[in-house]
């Protein structure tokens, strides 16, 4: 419904070659009577993931690089906000299933029931973290690769949007650093506007993906860890 697919090979054919960041080597990419093609560099020998500190500062260089020019250059972009609908009525489907699995914190369900019915309210908000610059969009480690020489690569670019580059440092904290990390890293990314802003609308792309770890797990366990200091991170606030 958000034509991601198409958004990634225009990302290839008009971004790529100009981002200022490594990026993997677009060999082909086209779109056919059946969908869209890209063949990309092959980064399987890289070490998965990356030093959160080293992939803070990656961040900071693309949004410094294009902020208050992405949305002019590339008008296609999509807004921050752009699923709100779509996302509101996904957590209201499978939040109360998720209030009640048993393994979320009290800060955590006190946190998505405060957010339950205020999703499209808190997407909205994502506007007022600071000026807008070209955001990866789902800036976690798992979508980083580290070379031989320490180069990071960001892989997977169909969420690539016009927004605040708080929002993709938000997200690679709550996705993928353990919050002892999150004032060094924050540190690292440097001066950005205000990331309380953009946590509301962070947790709920959080805890949407909770769904997906099984309870009582450790994957589980980290999700809520992470998503407790981000509901810290926004007090009463919200």
């Amino acid at each position: 419904m958000l034509d991601i697919f198409r958004s990634e090979v225009r990302f290839y054919r008009e971004i790529a070659p100009v981002i200022g960041i490594r990026v993997p080597a677009c060999y082909q990419c086209d779109e056919t009577s059946r969908g869209t093609v890209l063949v990309l560099e092959d980064l399987s020998t890289w070490q998965p993931g990356a030093d959160p500190v080293t992939a803070a500062g990656v961040l900071s260089t693309l949004h410094r690089r294009w902020e208050q020019q992405a949305h002019v250059r590339w008008p296609w972009l999509r807004a921050a906000d752009a699923a709100a609908d779509l996302v509101a009525d996904l957590f209201g489907q499978v939040w109360p299933g998720l209030a009640a699995r048993g393994d979320l914190t009290a800060p955590v369900i006190s946190m998505g029931a405060r957010l339950a019915g205020r999703v499209t309210e808190a997407e909205a908000r994502v506007r007022y973290g600071g000026p807008v610059t070209l955001v990866h969009g789902d800036a976690s480690l798992q979508n980083m690769r580290t070379g031989p020489d320490g180069d990071v690569v960001l892989l997977d670019w169909e969420d690539v949007s016009a927004a605040p580059g708080v929002f993709d440092l938000a997200w690679l904290l709550v996705s993928s650093v353990v919050p002892a990390r999150w004032d060094e890293v924050i540190d690292a990314y440097g001066p950005g506007g205000p990331i309380a802003e953009v946590l509301p609308a962070v947790i709920v792309q959080g805890l949407l993906s909770l769904c997906d770890a099984p309870p009582g797990s450790g994957d589980a366990a980290a999700w809520n860890l992470r998503l407790e200091a981000a509901a810290d991170r926004i007090g009463s606030a919200w």
